[in-house]
């Protein structure tokens, strides 16, 4: 039987929310990876690049958008040895200008994701999947891109329902 992988990137500290700036303890991707992970099991992995970005959310918008125009590929801090034993991937982000950040990109051009299933699941603060979807179909042309879940970031701690509702029928 194989494994479910739930990878994600997730910011924590200052985050835009609803209008205002606030520091998060936690990412809300990865408060949905969490809830995820209670509902299904698998494996969790945080995608996590090994320079960290600023502090402040402003400057880091700046930083994450010049890497979108540039196409830059973050060096990751951790890599899985394989995705051999997974079949089906939830693939987490928060969408920065209709897009997952580029340390998501640097993850999957890692991989082979040849007959993998991407379940994706994103938070935003207004702009639901965005373009993420073709995006990641555009990276992993030989996966199985499935239909995504959009989670505005301000009500990731309350989504068990909707998550739960997604899920059905995908494991």
């Amino acid at each position: 039987m194989s494994k479910i992988l739930i990878a994600y990137y997730s910011r924590k500290g200052q985050n835009y929310v609803n209008g205002a700036i606030k520091n998060l303890v936690k990412g809300n991707t990865a408060v949905v990876a969490e809830i995820i992970q209670k509902f299904i099991g698998g494996e969790l992995f945080e995608i996590d690049t090994v320079k960290d970005y600023p502090a402040d959310y402003t400057e880091c918008t700046q930083v994450a958008k010049v890497e979108i125009q540039q196409k830059s590929r973050p060096e990751l801090k951790n890599y899985l040895a394989s995705l051999d034993d997974y079949n089906k991937i939830f693939l987490g982000y928060p969408v920065w200008w209709s897009i997952p950040p580029m340390a998501v990109s640097t993850f999957l051009e890692h991989y082979d994701f040849s007959g993998k299933k991407i379940f994706p699941f994103a938070t935003h603060e207004g702009s639901g999947l965005g373009g993420s979807i073709n995006y990641i179909k555009k990276i992993c042309p030989e996966a199985e891109v499935m239909d995504g879940l959009a989670i505005h970031g301000a009500e990731a701690a309350q989504g068990a329902v909707q998550v739960e509702r997604w899920l059905k029928g995908k494991i």
